[in-house]
């Protein structure tokens, strides 16, 4: 009986250790974060904005059968004469789409804040 109650033990002491070694591998030593970059940088239509919403992202629906049509070539007239884009860029038509409940997946935070930070300096296209 002695000899179960010490191989019990034995058991257990390995199952602890098996346990612990798969915690600790599992988990991750790095987190890959967003690259940072800068508020106030010149932020480009044609290069930082338009090519958010090509591909599978947004023109899937916004191809020009639904509004605003989101094609390239066809995307800051709709998004500025549309009435998408206005101040302040916080509650502007095409931020608050893009932060709602049936688009956030579509957009990273980082397309978002872009799309935030070229309202706010005017939604220029350049």
């Amino acid at each position: 009986m002695n000899h179960k109650v010490k191989m019990l033990k034995q058991i257990k002491v390995v199952f602890i250790i098996l346990a612990a070694v798969a915690g600790f591998t599992s988990c991750e030593k790095y987190a890959i974060l967003p690259q940072p970059f800068d508020a106030n940088a010149t932020w480009s239509f044609k290069n930082d904005i338009e090519p958010i919403f090509t591909g599978d992202k947004c023109t899937n629906c916004h191809n020009g059968a639904q509004r605003p049509d989101l094609r390239t070539g066809y995307a800051y007239n709709a998004l500025t004469k549309g009435g998408y884009v206005n101040a302040p860029a916080e509650t502007s038509r095409l931020y608050s789409h893009m932060i709602s409940s049936g688009h956030t997946s579509r957009s990273g935070e980082t397309d978002k804040l872009k799309v935030l930070y070229w309202i706010r300096q005017g939604a220029k296209n350049n």
